[in-house]
């Protein structure tokens, strides 16, 4: 029970923690003090090795090893520490020439010195080892060092040993770890005593709020903390009772932010509805009400049985299909059509904490408009390849006519070749019209904006147009104000709308019909109406009309020609003017379009 408290295991981890840093430290401290002093013996005894050499005068006579006593005189009398011992080695034979160790008069160096280390000068010039010896169940290090003296010849004259007795710096070693234990034993044991004492200041709130928990787990929330410190534990004391004084407050938001998610999905945009695993509906929203059909309230769909409303809509996603292809891993959305509405319904399975079955969200989308586009794109493809069909076949077959010898016949080579000029011109104004509608989509069109005066560009229109309108006998009237209307416009860009406008009120007007195009000012606006007295167009169809690709009579329009781009062109050409474009229309007596550009002059 001791081993598993809190207090225990705060006082190990203080415990283990001092312990771990000490002899880290400890380990740290030994090996940096015995590389320290090992490296300045080693100092010393290369320095050694140079002193002999420049002080020495004998060593620098060729015959030095005849002169043994004069050779033994001068490494005496040489100021060494008594703790190294140097002796001067014949590199032949190996026969000490002279010592301070004076047993070593005239002896093989074989025999009282370390044999690896002077046979290792044959092929190095300094040999370095650290030698233990044991001498009465006490172990001595002893460092051994060579130096190989050679002529300019690269041959060798002597060899220069050196030994130096380790005593001094183990005993310091020594010394250093065993003032390491002892600081680290004073340390553990006041680490023991300020964990117990810490531990205890910790434990004994944390005790205290444990108590206070179960007394708050019976449904008792009067119970305070009583906090004495700004610490963490006074910080979680007065949390403690800030739960305590608030959980009921904070029930009672839980509740409320229920209500508002209750809220959000019955207003949301898609229809759902939730079954239980007994197939009734427990939860549903204003959409799915709608799309049933049903004059039915929220509450009143609740706990009925779900199979019974969704065959009002459709078969395909009654509770047991829903089920069975949950079970066989085959959830997959279900499409069908509820008074001319096209609704996509995906569902998804949401389960207890044991992961057993809970029961089914389905979620209803409503996909007509995307319908509506993915048709129009249709449409779109089936008339461009049919405007483009028409062109290409009629200068194939014209071509061909010509290759077969209409060629030589002057008139009919100039008709076919005017006929081939007016077709390709045909397909010019598709590809045109598709690469405009693009740059504009992705801001590559270039505009070059002008004042200008609006009165005359429309005049300039209705005087292109009017050899259109003269071959269906149309009248095309100015009603444009005389008073200059200036603008800032792309001036060739507006004239295109206009003139796009005209041309389709002479397409959809019969003949001797009439056209009125007229100018005004209102409210800071210019607005250009184009009027025509046609065939109009039908109210379903208006809110449609400057979509792309969108043409109201199909087949008319495709034995007219066009893709249904010329409106939508329109409408973004004056979008960019920071304008808009309006329609009115009665289905058997005209139309009229009406564009409302910014104005400069006001």
């Amino acid at each position: 029970m001791l081993r598993n408290s809190l207090k225990y295991r705060m006082i190990m981890i203080y415990f283990m923690l001092v312990f771990i840093a000490m002899v880290i430290v400890g380990v740290f401290i030994n090996r940096e003090f015995e590389r320290y002093n090992m490296d300045n013996v080693r100092r010393d005894m290369i320095n050694i090795n140079k002193n002999i050499i420049e002080n020495m005068t004998i060593l620098t006579q060729d015959d030095f090893m005849e002169h043994k006593e004069e050779l033994q005189r001068s490494i005496t009398d040489m100021p060494i520490s008594k703790v190294y011992e140097i002796s001067i080695i014949e590199p032949n034979f190996f026969e000490i020439s002279a010592s301070t160790n004076s047993t070593y008069d005239s002896k093989n160096a074989l025999d009282v010195l370390d044999r690896n280390v002077i046979l290792s000068t044959i092929s190095e010039n300094v040999v370095e080892k650290d030698i233990q010896v044991k001498h009465t169940n006490n172990i001595y290090s002893i460092k051994h060092m060579a130096f190989v003296n050679k002529d300019k010849d690269g041959n060798a004259r002597y060899i220069l040993y050196e030994r130096r007795s380790l005593d001094d710096v183990d005993n310091m070693l020594s010394n250093v770890t065993n003032i390491i234990i002892r600081a680290t034993l004073i340390a553990l044991l006041i680490t023991i005593i300020l964990g117990y004492f810490v531990s205890n200041s910790i434990t004994t709130p944390i005790k205290k709020l444990t108590q206070s928990a179960l007394i708050l787990s019976r449904g008792d929330f009067s119970r305070k903390v009583k906090v004495t410190s700004d610490d963490e534990i006074g910080q979680l004391g007065n949390t403690f009772n800030y739960l305590s004084h608030n959980l009921e407050d904070k029930i009672k938001a839980l509740s409320s932010e229920k209500s508002k998610l209750n809220a959000i999905i019955y207003h949301m945009q898609n229809g759902l509805v939730a079954i239980d695993n007994f197939g009734k509906i427990i939860h549903c929203n204003a959409n799915f009400e709608d799309m049933i059909g049903l004059s039915r309230t929220y509450k009143s769909l609740i706990g009925q049985n779900y199979d019974e409303v969704i065959k009002l809509c459709t078969d395909d996603l009654n509770f047991s299909k829903l089920i069975r292809n949950y079970s066989n891993n085959n959830i997959q959305d279900i499409i069908f059509t509820v008074q001319d509405k096209y609704y996509k319904a995906q569902s998804a399975v949401f389960k207890e904490e044991n992961g057993a079955l809970a029961g089914i969200i389905v979620v209803f989308q409503d996909i007509t408009e995307a319908r509506r586009l993915e048709e129009l794109r249709r449409e779109f493809v089936a008339n461009v390849s049919h405007e483009l069909k028409t062109p290409i076949t009629s200068i194939k077959s014209y071509s061909e006519t010509l290759l077969d010898g209409a060629l030589d016949d002057r008139e009919t080579a100039y008709d076919f070749l005017n006929v081939i000029k007016n077709e390709s011109d045909r397909m010019n104004k598709i590809i045109k019209d598709l690469l405009q509608l693009s740059h504009i989509d992705y801001k590559k069109e270039s505009w070059d904006m002008t004042k200008t005066d609006i009165n005359s560009i429309v005049k300039d229109c209705i005087n292109k147009m009017k050899l259109h309108a003269d071959k269906k006998n149309q009248q095309i009237i100015d009603k444009t104000s005389l008073k200059p209307v200036i603008a800032t416009v792309d001036k060739s860009k507006f004239e295109q709308v206009i003139i796009n406008l005209i041309s389709n009120a002479i397409k959809y007007t019969q003949e001797f019909g009439v056209i009125h195009l007229s100018t005004s000012l209102v409210d800071n606006y210019c607005e250009i109406s184009v009027k025509d007295n046609g065939i109009g167009i039908p109210q379903k169809d208006i809110p449609f009309i400057f979509d792309r690709f969108y043409r109201v009579d199909k087949g008319r329009s495709r034995s007219l020609g066009g893709t249904g781009l010329g409106l939508s062109i329109c409408n973004s050409i004056i979008a960019e003017h920071k304008g808009e474009i309006k329609v009115k229309s009665v289905e058997g007596k005209g139309s009229e379009f009406i564009v409302r550009i910014p104005v400069d002059n006001l």
